[in-house]
């Protein structure tokens, strides 16, 4: 015989260079007070001011708002490889006085992202899924309690 060779040994460089070709895709979630933080964090870890254009509003404003949920997207590339970065951020939980149920639209928003994912997973059309799940989640605690 004179091939003793498969071929299925180099899958692993096979999938690893179709991966670097296309990209990764990864979602944040920053939860905390404001003030803590957060902002600061994401822009030190992944170099690149994510949040440039983003006014900030008067503590007055801050006390009347309820928990949002924004988004923001970049693409970075290092040496080749690309990153689509996603950051949930949340301003507004536990800025209230009463932060009892500042978790629940968070809990909601995770949830509907995962549900929407397995539905697009379950579908007949797999090809191009957005994957708007949350990989990671950073909780920030506040230091005085």
């Amino acid at each position: 015989m004179a091939a003793d060779y498969i071929g299925f040994a180099n899958l692993p460089n096979q999938v690893h260079r179709k991966s670097v070709k296309r990209g990764f895709e990864f979602t944040l979630m920053v939860v905390g007070e404001s003030g803590l933080g957060k902002s600061t964090l994401i822009n030190s870890l992944f170099l690149t001011d994510l949040y440039s254009d983003r006014d900030i509003p008067p503590v007055s404003e801050r006390l009347k708002k309820t928990v949002d949920i924004e988004s923001s997207t970049v693409e970075i590339e290092e040496r080749g490889v690309k990153l689509k970065l996603t950051v949930v951020d949340t301003p507004g939980f536990g800025d209230s006085l009463d932060n009892s149920e500042c978790y629940k639209p968070i809990l909601d928003y995770v949830n509907n992202q995962f549900n929407t994912y397995l539905k697009d997973e379950s579908g007949l059309n797999r090809r191009n899924i957005v994957d708007n799940r949350i990989h990671c989640c950073f909780y920030f605690i506040s230091p005085t309690g």
